[in-house]
């Protein structure tokens, strides 16, 4: 579609959770939204994900919190072990979790978070386009183009949700993804594969070993069982190109406890993840193209976070546009009347921060879970000394997300972030 014939008022780039967030979002508030995938079909990879309050909240204001619960699992629990002995560090009581912020915290299969996105976007009208590689941004008047293999797509704003290796934010940043020379193998079996092992099926159990940790949980009604196992790789380390095969999975637990032990050959072994981030970014606008999602913040994994965050960027936004109102649109041959300049500099002053503090705390949380040896020792009288009820690694995270800078609430204190 060419700048004189557009009939949308925004593009995104990029179909993921992140993408289908922003379209449903602004669809919301009276625009007109096409999605570009590259891919020929709109699904999401992969296996499980947890999904705290701070996003249950907002999916339950986008009028999909029931049917998100329909599909996942609510746990009682979340257990920190030890994965050396087995021993019980702390847990979070979810049920109480639930009560101090008012909205749950659930787990669920991604492609099940992404369908229910998808299946809001098509009731909403929003316009989905497969087989789409953009491979350019440029700014336009009164707008931004999304560049690609079929032509140009114009819009008053551009939004990339383009992941990872986003090719926007070479537009903001000549940054490159950074390896934590981590590895993870993922495995979402039947729950019935699990039935002889002493795994727990109400709870999201962490186990955290010397450089190395297992997480267990039950997914789609305690119907399925996930599994995600990392650990630092040698030969990732040492710059090797057959860095985390299944050796190495084994012999990075070669140490832990039996409980662990016995999930590992339930493990995916087919395929396997290197664990990257990128460091923050403080600005994530220019002219009319915004980065959302992981091609503005991949995050490590250890905070539960990364399609968390995605989904508060598009709530963020598209309440600043919504606070002005939309008069027009493309279809009807008439300009939107949002000050698009005014909505993505609000955007642009609070979402930066907040993922910021996620990505680099998620950094240091990891090397909580990983330390060794002493470090070991002392992390686990820490983490028994903690109040089951004590709030504080969390209230930062889980609490209503902030539309404006002042909303922001503090960081954990400083006893907390002692333990990073």
């Amino acid at each position: 579609m060419s700048e004189d014939g557009n009939d949308v008022d925004v593009v995104v780039v990029g179909g993921g959770i992140g993408g289908l967030a922003n379209a449903l979002a602004l669809t919301g508030k009276g625009l007109r939204v096409r999605v570009l995938e590259q891919a020929s079909e709109f699904g999401e990879v992969g296996a499980g994900l947890q999904i705290a309050p701070n996003c249950t909240r907002i999916l339950d204001r986008w009028g999909l919190l029931d049917e998100i619960k329909s599909l996942g699992v609510l746990p009682e629990s979340i257990v920190m072990k030890d994965a050396v002995d087995a021993d019980v560090l702390t847990r979070l009581d979810l049920h109480d979790v639930e009560r101090r912020y008012g909205f749950p915290y659930m787990v669920i299969h991604r492609s099940d978070l992404h369908g229910t996105l998808l299946r809001a976007c098509r009731r909403a009208g929003v316009d989905l386009v497969n087989d789409v590689t953009v491979t350019a941004y440029e700014q336009a008047e009164g707008g931004a183009v999304a560049v690609h293999d079929g032509g140009r797509e114009f819009g008053e704003i551009v939004l990339a949700a383009d992941g990872l290796h986003s090719v926007a934010r070479r537009i903001l940043s000549d940054d490159r993804p950074v390896s934590s020379a981590y590895v993870a193998y993922r495995g979402a079996i039947p729950v019935d594969r699990v039935a002889d092992l002493d795994v727990r099926l109400k709870d999201v159990v962490v186990y955290v070993g010397p450089r190395c940790h297992f997480v267990q949980y039950p997914l789609r009604h305690g119907e399925m069982f996930n599994q995600v196992a990392v650990f630092e790789s040698p030969k990732a380390r040492a710059g090797e190109e057959d860095w985390g095969t299944p050796d190495e999975l084994d012999g990075a637990f070669e140490a832990t406890c039996a409980q662990v032990r016995a999930g590992l050959p339930l493990m995916w072994r087919d395929r396997w993840w290197r664990m990257f981030d990128r460091d923050p970014l403080t600005d994530w606008v220019r002219g009319r193209i915004a980065l959302t999602g992981d091609a503005a913040h991949p995050p490590l994994q250890y905070l539960a976070q990364g399609a968390v965050m995605a989904i508060e960027d598009a709530w963020v936004l598209a309440e600043h546009v919504g606070a002005q109102g939309v008069t027009g649109s493309a279809a009807s041959g008439t300009p939107t009347g949002v000050d698009w300049d005014a909505a993505l500099a609000a955007y642009n002053a609070v979402r930066p921060e907040h993922c910021r503090r996620v990505l680099t705390t998620a950094r240091s949380w990891g090397d909580l879970w990983h330390h060794d040896g002493d470090k070991r020792l002392w992390r686990n009288e820490v983490l028994r000394d903690r109040d089951v009820y004590d709030y504080d690694y969390v209230d930062w995270l889980f609490g209503p997300t902030a539309l404006t800078p002042g909303e922001l609430p503090p960081m954990y204190p400083s006893r907390a972030r002692s333990t990073g």
